[in-house]
C-alpha cells in the first residue's frame, strides 16, 4: 500500500515539475466572453486539380 503513496507522489511531484517548466500554461478551463480568444479560420486554399492518372498501356504489341 505504501508504494501506491510514493508512487502517486513521485508521479505528482513529476507532473508539478513539468507544468512548471512548460511556460505559459492555462489551467483555468473553458473560456465564455470577453475572454475567449476567437481566432478567424484560415483561408481555404485553392483547390488544385489532381494530375490525371496516365491511361494504361496495352500490354499486346
Amino acid at each position: 500500500m505504501w508504494k501506491i503513496a510514493v508512487g502517486f507522489a513521485l508521479f505528482a511531484g513529476l507532473a508539478l515539475f513539468i507544468l512548471s517548466k512548460g511556460g505559459d500554461i492555462d489551467m483555468s478551463g473553458e473560456k465564455h466572453g470577453a475572454d475567449a480568444m476567437h481566432t478567424e479560420a484560415p483561408a481555404a486554399a485553392p483547390a488544385t486539380s489532381a494530375p490525371a492518372a496516365a491511361p494504361a498501356a496495352s500490354a499486346a504489341k
